[in-house]
């Protein structure tokens, strides 16, 4: 008897390795990386030099682990450093373990879906699947045409998709919030549930990589200061790739709010190494910064779930990345 059962529980082998999702901004990758991981997401710090790819999240499940990368985003070069940066792109789209390429229904393929596809095509051995996102944005009319012209792109230029697939991340994300979204929540969830059904197969099998609970419940406070850092980063990222450090100094709720009307207040210091990026960062005006604060707390919100009062702070903390005592107190 006890043979048997061993012998059943192999023929699931247990599956784990690297994904990742590409696509021109805005294609849906973060909210579809959101609504795979479910609530718990996993923002780890990308620490310089600790680990060559940032871990967006990982999907643990009884059969397999998904772990989900970052690349930055892949763009036409205009400088030497985005060359370089484009480089990082390919090296780790030939280690992920499959790739999943997004592309919105609600849109047609333009150029910048063009550009990425050709250089997915170079990449041969990796599996691609091509996901549509925002599926909850169209009719059914409108998603067959984008399916049928995402095969053909494929056809075009010699990629084999190993799955087309339409999901709504945005139906399974929101799913169980807000009454209004009943119908369209199981559906979503559904249809990210089966995304992960149809990535896992393509994945080798082996152990988990990471401990159950692993960079999934990273505290609080570092996955807000991720966000930060993360939108002080677009835009600057050429200038200032990785002189950027976000400290959250606290996070309190605010006193004498009724308990429907909560607010949650986050003071954070954004450290940059010298005088002269502040005012990069600051933008003229400050419009910059403002910017900056606008885009985080719509995230910040979106992760905590309760609405957020951001207090951000510019500072200069000289030479941190060569600073050991710097590094300690930044979190590194």
């Amino acid at each position: 008897m006890g043979a048997m059962s061993v012998r059943t529980e192999s023929t699931v082998p247990h599956r784990a390795g690297f994904a990742c999702f590409v696509g021109r901004p805005n294609a849906g990758k973060s909210t579809l990386t959101n609504a795979l991981v479910g609530t718990k997401v996993a923002i780890t710090s990308n620490r310089p030099q600790t680990t060559r790819h940032t871990v967006r999240g990982i999907v643990h499940r009884p059969d397999a682990q998904l772990v989900l990368v970052d690349t930055p985003g892949l763009h036409k070069p205009r400088t030497l450093l985005g060359e370089r940066l484009n480089d990082v792109v390919r090296t780790t789209w030939s280690e992920v373990d499959v790739i999943g390429f997004c592309l919105p229904a609600d849109q047609k393929i333009g150029p910048g879906d063009r550009y990425i596809a050709g250089e997915l095509a170079d990449i041969k051995k990796t599996p691609k699947v091509a996901i549509v996102t925002k599926t909850d944005l169209v009719d059914s009319k409108t998603l067959a045409a984008q399916l049928l012209a995402i095969d053909q792109l494929g056809k075009e230029l010699g990629i084999e998709w190993a799955e087309i697939v339409p999901v709504s991340a945005a139906a399974a994300e929101g799913a169980g919030q807000s009454p209004s979204n009943k119908g369209g929540g199981g559906r979503g969830a559904g249809q990210v549930a089966l995304l992960a059904d149809l990535l896992v197969p393509l994945l080798p099998e082996g152990p988990a990589l990471y401990p159950e609970g692993d960079l999934t419940d990273e505290p609080e406070q570092v996955m807000v200061a991720e966000l930060i850092r993360e939108a002080a980063l677009e835009g600057v990222r050429d200038e200032l790739p990785h002189s950027i450090a976000v400290v959250v100094e606290e996070m309190l709720p605010r006193e004498d709010r009724p308990a429907d009307k909560p607010l949650l207040d986050i003071h954070a210091n954004v450290y940059i190494e010298r005088p002269s990026q502040k005012g990069i960062i600051i933008g003229p005006k400050g419009k910059r910064l403002k910017e900056v604060g606008t885009k985080s707390r719509k995230h910040i919100e979106a992760l905590l779930g309760t609405p957020v009062f951001l207090d951000l702070h510019v500072k200069v903390a000289k030479d941190w990345q060569r600073d050991p005592k710097q590094l300690r107190k930044l979190g590194f």
